[in-house]
């Protein structure tokens, strides 16, 4: 597969993302993990087949053999991408957690965003930072459900047209610290004490939630934390909760309320780092793309007018207003005049502006011409009934507005420009814009352009149509600012930590070679002089020696061993019993039948 920068170009979902999304786009560096990663990979997957075999919903088992992931190792995206291929997505590894508004935009494109972080030994149950088991283990296999691949992909389109605040992206920001802290071994407990009362003051302070705050919700109620069926017997399929082997465990006891799923789940704000008191259970995958829709018909995409210009507002950040032409102005958007009727008559932009059509820039209309902002008239023309976009050349002609003459055009509004007409641009029939030199733009005694400016370009359109979030054409706008200057940090291992790697590595060729059992004692006396903390390699001898019959007074050691740690280790007890359950869950036929499946 074509790969360059991490990115395999020849898997075609991936090879149509535009470039402002790719610029998330990291290498997995695959060489990186460690056998510690890799064997808590297999610990996490194989306690999956064990538990989620029987408690999420019956496309999940199918996905992880269809979606080319391995129960014995990390993944490779290249590999994933293969099979991804098949039913038309992709995957790109990125760093950590990426703006939302980036991750729904990747959805819309059916590409997967796959944080190649590995979750750290005593995060195995739960991490609040998104890492591969999260991403190629918790959303992957579920898409190979259509229904439920038609919603994800509909879901991005929605949430990358959703307006953002700058609070929005603050938080974000916070939240990104918090889970890159939480997942940094040996973290100063104050720093981290820090970054979590920040989050909790953002959350605080967010004020009224943007559209992206409110679908943020119900993604997470549904991809991330979503159950499915009846309320009585619901089933698992949100990625947080399939990547979750404690919480996916905890989430169907009674203690958790489940709630059937409504648009109501917008009101139900959510915290990332702890376990979730309600979930919401869905009917069917159809279920959710109706509330979806629900949602979006309210959202000012769909509305436009007053009410989407003023969320632009609001918001304080780029978004586009399309008007009813199909003209597109991409911009910090910072007023709007309004008639007595409260309909938008005149808007303006501050800073950086761009113009397009059908999102691509218009030629010349770009952000280094419109560098100082664009305002313009919005409504219909006096003396004419027709939206005026839809006026043709000769009517156009018998209005006085042509070429190289000068024209005076009054508005319903009471909004007059006259200049001389220097350029009718038209698109589709419709004339989108008209480009006056020497040009005077009033309103009562309000000038709202003045000759001294330079060129004015007028927008044509009868109404706002859409407002929507980012700009119309991203990539020719530059839009790049977003890209997380934080990296999620990897620490190098020391000589210390480089040994029970190397001693990982030895039981993990010893179990697949199916040679060496006699340096089973050896590797294990060596982890309780040098490493006594460490109870995963001791659970994976134990599960050799069970599987081979071999060396009981040794397998009893370590079983003394292990029951040990979980009476005296609290945070272990559940780890541990569940190591010994999958030991004899290993012996079941359809255990080794699902193994034989699986990727190696």
């Amino acid at each position: 597969m074509k790969s360059e920068g991490g990115i395999s170009y020849s898997n075609a979902a991936v090879a149509a993302t535009p470039k402002h999304l790719l610029q998330f786009a990291v290498d997995q560096r695959y060489d990186d993990y460690t056998p510690v990663d890799h064997a808590v990979w297999r610990f996490i997957m194989r306690q999956n087949i064990f538990f989620l075999r029987e408690y999420a919903h019956k496309v999940y088992f199918k996905g992880l053999l269809n979606t080319g992931i391995s129960f014995e190792r990390i993944p490779r995206i290249e590999e994933m991408n293969d099979i991804l291929a098949k039913i038309d997505w992709g995957a790109v590894a990125v760093d950590g957690f990426i703006p939302p508004a980036a991750f729904m935009e990747f959805q819309a494109y059916k590409v997967l965003v796959i944080a190649c972080d590995m979750r750290q030994i005593h995060h195995i149950e739960y991490t609040p930072a998104p890492d591969i088991v999260h991403e190629a283990a918790g959303h992957a296999p579920i898409i190979v459900d259509r229904e439920y691949s038609k919603y994800l992909q509909r879901f991005g389109e929605v949430g990358a047209k959703a307006m953002s605040s700058k609070k929005d992206f603050e938080l974000y920001q916070a939240i990104r610290h918090l889970s890159i802290l939480k997942e940094r071994p040996n973290a100063d407990p104050k720093e981290v004490e820090e970054a979590q009362k920040l989050v909790e003051h953002r959350q605080k302070t967010l004020g009224e939630p943007s559209e992206m705050a409110l679908l943020s919700r119900l993604h997470w109620w549904t991809v991330e934390y979503g159950l499915i069926g009846t309320l009585e017997n619901p089933k698992i399929y949100g990625a947080g909760l399939l990547s979750s082997i404690g919480e996916s465990v905890s989430c169907l006891e009674p203690e958790v309320k489940k709630i059937p799923y409504s648009i109501d789940a917008q009101t139900y704000a959510f915290d990332i780092t702890t376990k979730q008191p309600q979930l919401f259970v869905c009917r069917d995958f159809q279920h959710l793309k109706e509330v979806l829709e629900e949602f979006a018909s309210k959202m000012a995409y769909q509305i436009g007018g007053l009410e989407g210009i003023n969320k632009a507002i609001e918001c304080n950040n780029v978004a586009t207003c399309e008007f009813s032409s199909g003209l597109q102005v991409s911009g910090v958007f910072t007023e709007v005049i309004t008639d007595e009727n409260d309909c938008p008559i005149y808007l303006r932009t501050t800073g950086k502006t761009a113009l397009a059509f059908r999102n691509k820039e218009l030629e010349e209309h770009g952000i280094d011409y419109h560098k100082d902002g664009f305002g313009s008239p919005v409504g219909k023309w006096k003396q004419t009934s027709a939206s005026p976009e839809l006026f043709t050349n000769d009517q156009l002609h018998a209005l006085g507005i042509v070429e190289g003459r000068k024209a005076k055009l009054g508005f319903v509004s009471g909004v007059v420009v006259s200049g001389k007409v220097e350029k009718i641009l038209r698109r589709d029939g419709k004339s989108l814009l008209i480009t006056f030199s020497n040009c005077t733009a009033k309103y009562g005694d309000r000038v709202l352009f003045d000759p001294d400016w330079g060129t004015y370009d007028m927008a044509v359109g009868e109404r706002i149509s859409s407002v929507f979030n980012g700009a119309a054409d991203k990539d020719a706008y530059n839009q790049v600012a977003l890209v997380p200057k934080e990296r999620t940090i990897k620490v190098p291992s020391d000589a210390k930590r480089k040994r029970l790697e190397n001693l990982y590595a030895q039981v993990r060729k010893i179990r697949e070679s199916k040679t060496g059992y006699e340096r089973l004692g050896e590797i294990w006396e060596t982890q309780q002089a040098e490493h006594p903390e460490d109870w995963l390699l001791s659970m994976e001898i134990f599960e050799i020696l069970d599987s081979t019959e071999q060396q009981s007074e040794l397998k009893a050691r370590i079983e003394k061993f292990l029951n040990e740690r979980k009476e005296k280790t609290k945070d272990l007890s559940t780890l541990i019993s569940w190591g010994f359950r999958l030991v004899e869950y290993h012996k079941r036929p359809e255990y080794q039948a699902a193994l034989q499946a699986s990727p190696k």
